[in-house]
């Protein structure tokens, strides 16, 4: 859905374009009205026609064996086109709607607007937390910000843990993941 957003907004801003329509068929109906309410809201004096219909999809399968019929179905699928307009559209149509009031429009900041359009903040490279080395079979308490608490010794913050260590794969006993044994 960002890349959609994106795209819509260069075409409007960078391309200097005056109308998108945006077109979908049956699941992709909701993405297409999430990303023209979010460009709504981005972009300030933006008109909008809705239209619904349907339409008729034949599928058709060949049969993989000789002598077989060839099978076909026929499905109705929903279309919606939507038309997002910074000209005045025809007000008279049953699906116009008028531009949101100057204060249900949150601009975009060019800043967030880069060359490969709509910027996100970076949270890593995106493979999980990993494995780790877990909890072992207790707890630290936190302390002092590294998980140890201040004493003497490492036993000083080390409780016991009650049941099974955390961490570790259950049914196994002591004897690890069962990797490779």
């Amino acid at each position: 859905v960002r890349n959609y957003i994106s795209y819509a907004l260069a075409l409007f801003e960078e391309k200097g374009h005056s109308t998108i329509v945006l077109k979908a068929m049956g699941k992709a109906i909701n993405k297409a009205v999430v990303v023209a309410e979010i460009v709504k809201r981005r972009m300030a004096g933006l008109h909008q026609i809705t239209e619904t219909s349907s339409t008729d999809i034949v599928d058709v399968w060949e049969p993989k064996e000789e002598g077989l019929d060839r099978v076909e179905t026929t499905r109705r699928v929903s279309v919606t086109v939507i038309t997002l307009s910074r000209d005045t559209l025809d007000t008279n149509n049953i699906g116009y709607q008028p531009p949101l009031p100057l204060e249900q429009v949150c601009p975009l900041d060019p800043e967030e607007f880069g060359e490969g359009g709509l910027q996100r903040p970076r949270r890593g490279r995106g493979r999980g937390r990993g494995r780790g080395r877990g909890r072992g079979r207790g707890y630290y308490e936190q302390a002092n910000g590294n998980g140890h608490v201040e004493g003497e010794g490492d036993e000083a913050g080390f409780q016991q843990g009650e049941g099974a260590p955390r961490g570790r794969g259950r049914g196994r006993g002591r004897r690890g993941r069962g990797r490779g044994r």
